[in-house]
């Protein structure tokens, strides 16, 4: 059974930091493109990030670009999100997902088979 158990979520304030992990199970980790998706209050679900399976292809949406760093470690079966100068519209529940594929080329936003249950992320002063 695949497994996906997100964990580093919180409450930081404006310019903050935060990392989150994604602690993942069930599958051969290694084998599988990855990425982060988030749903605001009151809104859909928004693609965040993506990541390859050997790691070397990354991808963003613009808003978080420069700010966030997504990677994995595949010793650890383990997905990483450092979210850095945080701000308010940042907050969302953070899942992460898993693609049926190493790479995505295209469809980031709705291509993935599996997603964990969340964490709650609040940038707020």
């Amino acid at each position: 059974e695949v497994q996906l158990v997100e964990s580093g979520g919180g409450l930081v304030q404006p310019g903050g930091s935060l990392r989150l992990s994604c602690a993942a199970s069930g599958f051969t980790f290694r084998n599988y493109a990855l990425s982060w998706v988030r749903q605001a209050p009151g809104k859909g679900s928004e693609w965040v990030s993506g990541i390859s399976s050997s790691g070397l292809t990354t991808r963003y949406t613009d808003s978080v670009k420069g700010r966030f760093t997504i990677s994995r470690d595949n010793a650890k079966n383990t997905l990483y999100l450092q979210m850095n100068s945080l701000k308010p519209e940042d907050t969302a529940v953070y899942y992460c997902t898993k693609y049926p594929a190493s790479v995505v080329r295209t469809g980031w936003e709705t291509a993935y088979d599996y997603r964990g249950q969340g964490t709650q992320v609040t940038v707020s002063s």
